[in-house]
């Protein structure tokens, strides 16, 4: 009994500590199985559910018309808060703005149980996702932004750990005969300032704690499609698959 209580606070103290972004399943083969339920708290705002990197800009959900028709639009949605805390450089509040938001273009559901299901991004307009990456892009000098999270993402084939590793959302263990990373804690180990050393893509952050198809329909929208065609020729190579030997040297850790 007391070693599982003991286990049983660890996990709670663990998943306090980090609310707002990445957390894995031990296994990989498994992650399609886990439940993307996750219950809503002040800093926990998105519903992520599991991996599906194929996604692509034309995807469509079975969602019903009316749900549709909830969504709010620029003309009801103020994004002065936004601009105010991006242009003052405050970008811890930014990003919590940034996913209020969301939420409330969303639509009604999305308001109601504090959270986006990744099915519901489609409903948001796509000039309202590019006013909110563009107040990002215009006050970071084009470091921060979901389109260029996008380009991060592609040149990445795709491959979420390797983008987490990219915008800094991961860290690599310093203790560790090999290549390891850990998930970044929420808040205090993130980076709230813009930086030489800041990671290009660093903010806005979205919840991927049991899955990524809420990043994936973020990045996939139709608002930040229409330069995908020329990324790769205008910013260099994607980044190609690792041989095997390359393999050995990285692994990454999905405990937390």
């Amino acid at each position: 009994m007391a070693a599982t209580a003991t286990a049983t606070a660890t996990a709670t103290a663990t998943s306090a500590a980090f609310p707002s972004v990445i957390r894995r399943p031990t296994s990989l083969r498994h992650r399609s199985a886990i439940s993307s339920e996750l219950l809503p708290s002040p800093a926990t705002l998105f519903k992520p559910t599991t991996t599906n990197a194929s996604l692509s800009c034309s995807a469509t959900f079975a969602i019903s018309p009316a749900a549709a028709a909830t969504a709010a639009s620029s003309q009801s949605v103020s994004f002065d808060a936004l601009q105010q805390f991006l242009l003052s450089k405050n970008y811890r509040q930014a990003d919590e703005e940034t996913r209020r938001l969301l939420i409330v273009l969303a639509g009604d559901a999305a308001q109601k149980r504090g959270y986006v299901f990744f099915s519901e991004v489609q409903f948001i307009a796509e000039e309202d996702l590019r006013k909110i990456d563009d107040l990002w892009a215009q006050n970071s000098d084009n470091k921060f932004g979901y389109s260029v999270q996008k380009k991060i993402w592609e040149k990445c084939n795709r491959d979420f750990t390797k983008f987490f590793i990219k915008v800094g959302w991961m860290k690599k263990l310093e203790a560790s005969e090999v290549d390891q990373y850990n998930y970044r804690s929420f808040p205090v180990e993130f980076i709230w300032e813009l930086g030489e050393s800041t990671p290009e893509g660093h903010l806005p952050l979205t919840n991927a704690l049991r899955g990524t198809q809420l990043l994936s329909s973020i990045l996939t929208h139709p608002a930040f499609c229409e330069d995908a065609s020329g990324d790769e020729e205008s910013d260099g190579e994607v980044e190609r698959k690792e041989s095997p030997a390359d393999l050995r040297s990285f692994k990454p850790n999905y405990s937390f």
